[in-house]
């Protein structure tokens, strides 16, 4: 009986039959009650036909999660498991209910980087960069010099900063607990610059349509210097503590392998698709901001395990931190936004002087700006691969269509192809190693 289902209590009500959940039913062991699940969850394996009568007693559908750290947020999967391997599995999402796409459709251009910067929370720099190098193209504008550089400043730093996470997250899921404690300590430092330049240590709204929300404040250099001087002595620590450990290694390689043909069949970008061995970079191979004026090295790994992917993003912060030095040296002078009154606000002490700048300012933050009709999709390279907004203009003041095409999103696809006869421990480090955040899944 589904929950839809009218409950009946006459005697024609129809017996329940058993035959039709064989495809569900899971017998644990000989002195185990028989378990049953609901036919929704048995269809959530596809292509699922059921135990053959000899396997019947090896053979179990389990549900591991929504749990929090271990899925690394509302992430459920549906395995099917004999003994402790994995032999099928799939991922389910949907639990977050967040809708920024669609809200994204009712707010203004100027409203637009509130709303994306809380998808991916770990970089939320990176979802405004794109929805604001989208919307600059639709209106067909030149963002400032300096601005170009303070994006690709805060981006690289957001970058470290996730990386950081995903050091502090991936080493608790595997048992080395004080990565934690690490990880999160050297975050901090990162988000207090964050606080320093846009007020905010998360969800910053910074990145906006036109360049940047405000100059960098003084003294940004003394604190970008310092964080360059704390995090390497950091890093070369946690690669002595983890690098060539003999359990930490034994845990991730072999573990969840993919293949380079696999990974771009599924559409998998960033550190999943590099540890296969590819070098695909949007920042070298289609750049944006000023990524061609810098140089650095594009990270890849060999067999496309966990290990791989764990050394790939522990050698990418060297690489941003040698991007961040070139920002320091090169960072020009000038505005930090354009100077075009349709679509900036005025100075607010301007407000107080000008019936002119006053009235921008009510326009503005009442009625938006109108962008001209057309379609636009642009791509950037997030901690977590290629990010990218596609907006649809009617010519209005806000999007008549916005989707986001998030790297969690996509990669979480390669789960069940590495998850593939692995045992039951590896899963932890398997998703792990993808480093998702449902934010964007469930946008």
């Amino acid at each position: 009986m589904t929950a839809t289902d009218t409950p009946r209590t006459d005697s024609t009500a129809p017996v329940l039959d058993l035959a039709a959940l064989d495809a569900a039913r899971v017998r644990l062991t000989a002195d185990h009650a028989v378990l049953r699940m609901s036919e929704h969850d048995a269809e959530q394996l596809s292509g699922y036909q059921g135990p053959t009568e000899e396997g019947l007693a090896d053979r179990m559908i389990m549900n591991m999660g929504p749990v929090h750290p271990s899925t690394h947020g509302v992430l459920r999967l549906v395995l099917e498991m004999d003994g402790e391997t994995v032999i099928r599995s799939k991922p389910v999402m949907g639990y977050l209910h967040t809708g920024m796409e669609k809200q994204g459709e009712q707010l203004s251009y100027l409203q637009g980087p509130t709303n994306v910067t809380r998808m991916d929370y770990a970089s939320p720099l990176f979802t405004e960069l794109a929805f604001s190098l989208a919307t600059e193209t639709l209106l067909g504008i030149e963002v400032p010099e300096r601005a170009q550089w303070i994006r690709m400043l805060m981006t690289e730093l957001n970058r470290i900063s996730s990386h950081l996470l995903f050091m502090a997250t991936n080493g608790m899921d595997i048992g080395a607990v004080g990565m934690m404690l690490y990880g999160w300590r050297e975050r901090e430092e990162v988000l207090r610059f964050f606080e320093m330049v846009t007020g905010l240590r998360m969800n910053h709204n910074y990145i906006r349509p036109g360049g940047v929300a405000a100059d960098l404040p003084d003294g940004w250099r003394d604190e970008v210097l310092s964080l360059l001087e704390v995090i390497p002595e950091r890093l070369e620590e946690w690669d002595t503590l983890l690098t060539g450990q003999p359990i930490w290694r034994e845990r991730l390689q072999g573990v969840g392998v993919i293949t380079t043909e696999e990974a771009l069949s599924l559409g998998a970008t960033g550190p999943i698709l590099r540890s296969t061995g590819m070098a695909w970079d949007l920042r070298r191979d289609e750049p944006y901001l000023r990524y061609d004026q810098v140089d650095f090295d594009v990270v890849v790994g060999t067999y496309g395990d966990c290990f791989d992917r764990y050394s790939i993003r522990l050698a990418e912060m060297y690489e941003s931190m040698k991007i961040v030095r070139q920002c320091l040296d090169q960072m020009p002078t000038g505005d930090y936004r354009v100077q075009d009154k349709k679509v900036t606000p005025p100075p607010r002490a301007r407000i107080d002087e000008s019936m002119e700048a006053l009235i921008h300012h009510f326009k503005i933050f009442t009625e938006g700006y109108k962008v001209p009709e057309g379609e636009v999709y642009v791509a950037v390279e997030s901690p977590r691969g290629e990010l990218g907004c596609y907006i649809v203009s009617d010519g209005s003041a806000k999007p008549m269509r916005m989707h986001v095409r998030a790297p969690s999103f996509v990669n979480l696809q390669t789960l069940p192809h590495m998850m593939r006869d692995s045992f039951l421990a590896d899963t932890v480090a398997i998703i792990s190693s993808v480093d998702p955040i449902m934010g964007e899944v469930d946008r």
